[in-house]
């Protein structure tokens, strides 16, 4: 279990009822769109977005920064101790996990199934399919009434996504990571719910780690706050509520890197409260459908960016790839850091 009771935590906080710097409302959300959108850059057709920037040889090169042979897990059990709860977003809940077939006495103990000399255990999960460590597919969100690359949104229906479903990515997530341990660089353990991280932290971070973040990278942003309620042994409002995050001013930041993906130790990546009033999260309005990049949320760092400093190197060999589900539109993960 990594649930366990901690005191002292160092945060550093930027007051939820504060308003960041910066207002944002729906020209400027539109206008960002326009600015950072990337649609038919890849042809009409295209249902990958940004992670179309990496090539062969970036995967090849990735390869070659595995020095130590360690690997990190960056997932959260799928279990009943996820951080989905009462105030939980949406209508998402933790993972239900339920057992078809047992070795006790009603199954292969007392020969109910039929197998001379044994018997076997099967099981299933119930889950949404974005309850826990997961990517954002690139038909999660919409902007009026498109989705990515100007697809339709109508296109997702009840039946699943005809266009942008996360099988479309099962072959692509592969590459160099990198991680800005954010948290780590302010000299918190852990940064408090509203507190925006700007293109100036990510660049100062960066520096400061002496790692480039480069076009094809997996962006990976460590904030401590999922350690922070981890320690605490309570989730609170993890999942849907008040969070440390990205700034908006970071979608430009991103587009002009190039990156392929970008992930977080948050259940949505951006911060909340946001800069504006209008919608609920305008960052997500713009990077998945206009950008078109995959998001990966509720990343499990601890390990990683403990091996991180220790050592000093940040970029790591990323292996991430979403589960074929057709039509859907995220996907859970176990994604792998390999150093």
């Amino acid at each position: 279990q990594r649930l366990k009771k901690a005191e002292g935590a160092r945060s550093l906080r930027m007051h939820p009822r504060t308003p960041l710097e910066t207002y944002v409302d729906l020209q400027v959300i539109q206008e960002t769109g326009s600015k950072i959108s990337n649609w038919g850059r890849w042809g009409p057709d295209d249902e990958r977005g940004t992670l179309n920037f990496v090539t062969a040889q970036d995967v090849a090169h990735a390869a070659s920064l595995v020095k130590k042979g360690k690997t990190f897990s960056l997932a959260l059990p799928f279990d009943q101790n996820g951080p989905q709860n009462a105030s939980g977003w949406g209508m998402r809940f933790n993972p239900i996990h339920t057992m078809l077939a047992t070795g006790t006495g009603t199954d292969a103990v007392t020969g109910q199934q039929g197998m001379v000399g044994g018997g076997y255990a099967d099981d299933m999960i119930s889950m949404p399919l974005q309850c826990g460590t997961q990517w954002d597919g690139l038909g999660h969100v919409f902007i009026g009434d498109r989705m990515w690359n100007g697809y339709e949104a109508k296109l997702v229906d009840s039946l699943g996504a005809a266009r942008n479903g996360i099988e479309k990515t099962r072959d692509s997530m592969v590459g160099r990571g990198v991680l800005l341990d954010i948290a780590r660089y302010k000299g918190a353990d852990y940064l408090e719910p509203g507190y925006g991280i700007s293109n100036a932290d990510l660049d100062g971070c960066a520096k400061a780690q002496g790692v480039q973040v480069r076009r094809g990278d997996f962006l990976i942003c460590r904030t401590g706050f999922m350690e922070h309620c981890l320690a605490q042994a309570d989730w609170g409002t993890y999942a849907g509520g008040a969070s440390p995050g990205m700034r908006f001013e970071t979608a430009e930041w991103l587009h002009a890197k190039e990156v392929a993906a970008i992930a977080t130790d948050t259940w949505g990546c951006e911060v909340i409260p946001n800069e504006t009033t209008v919608t609920f999260q305008p960052w997500h309005m713009v990077v998945i459908p206009m950008m078109g990049i995959t998001m990966g949320e509720i990343f499990y760092l601890e390990e990683l960016a403990r091996d991180c400093a220790e050592d000093g190197v940040y970029e790591f060999m990323f292996v991430a790839p979403t589960l074929p589900i057709t039509g859907a539109v995220g996907s859970p993960v176990n994604p792998q850091a390999i150093k």
